[in-house]
């Protein structure tokens, strides 16, 4: 479990008391300011591949061991 204890004074700048219930509109304000910090990167479609070339998934032991390990996957 996360300790939400908190020690000292909110950052210079910090405006409003620190709500750690906030609901989905709160986020949603936060992830909008956010935008600008964020650039999107330019979208790139997908070439389409011809059916006869996908011949299967290849995984790498490593990998598929660790999805047996997990019990979502490996039950």
């Amino acid at each position: 479990m996360t300790n939400l204890k908190i020690h000292g004074s909110a950052p210079l700048g910090f405006e409003g008391s620190l709500d750690l219930d906030g609901g989905l509109a709160e986020l949603r304000g936060d992830c909008a300011r956010m935008v600008p910090h964020w650039p999107a990167s330019a979208r790139i479609a997908p070439h389409p591949v011809s059916p006869s070339l996908i011949h299967g998934v290849t995984v790498p032991p490593t990998s598929a061991r660790l999805l047996d390990a997990m019990s979502d996957y490996g039950d």
